[in-house]
């Protein structure tokens, strides 16, 4: 396999995406959401991945990490494998799921890290899948909302720079998408 482009290292954050094979779905029922969370704590938490912020969506997922240990690459390749074999064993399918190996962008900047979370958060709303990013359920938005008390995201990267979850969600809230810092740099890459 040819070599990844960006270096993955210890103590930076990153954001991680992938999306289904042709644009398809990747999550078909609630059940298989849920299974792929299970998935994330055990392939990469156990692994040494902080999970700072997530989305999953119908084609596609979002993690923003926080990397204490050198194994991401391997972690995501044995999570990707674990969900592929079980959703084809599922649904009695063949083939890959998703569209290659994953994608990482370096999130060298707080300011930056701050804004990309909002942006993961408000992705359902974007695809116009909600009208509220607290409505959708496979969103770490609910625990920085505190609506939810989710122990996979480690919210205190994003609470350092942001006081409260009231004062979060009035940072979500006053997000006009297409203007957003870094959101046309984001699309970029989807």
């Amino acid at each position: 396999m040819p070599q990844r482009r960006i270096l993955l290292q210890i103590g930076n954050f990153y954001h991680i995406y992938n999306r289904g094979n042709n644009h398809q779905a990747i999550f078909f029922e609630r059940e298989n959401y849920i299974y792929f969370l299970r998935l994330i704590k055990h392939h990469l938490i156990r692994n040494g991945v902080d999970i700072v912020a997530y989305c999953l969506m119908p084609n596609h997922y979002h993690l923003l990490v926080y990397l204490r240990d050198e194994t991401l690459s391997k972690a995501m390749q044995s999570l990707s494998v674990s969900y592929t074999k079980a959703i084809n064993q599922r649904f009695n399918r063949v083939g890959v799921l998703f569209q290659g190996r994953f994608q990482s962008i370096h999130v060298n900047e707080d300011d930056y890290l701050l804004h990309l979370s909002r942006y993961i958060h408000l992705n359902p709303v974007k695809a116009g899948l909600v009208d509220q990013p607290g409505e959708w359920e496979f969103s770490s938005y609910l625990e920085y909302a505190g609506l939810r008390q989710g122990t996979l995201p480690n919210t205190e990267f994003i609470k350092a720079q942001i006081e409260g979850e009231l004062a979060y969600r009035q940072f979500v809230a006053d997000c006009q998408l297409p203007n957003s810092i870094g959101f046309k740099r984001l699309l970029l890459d989807e």
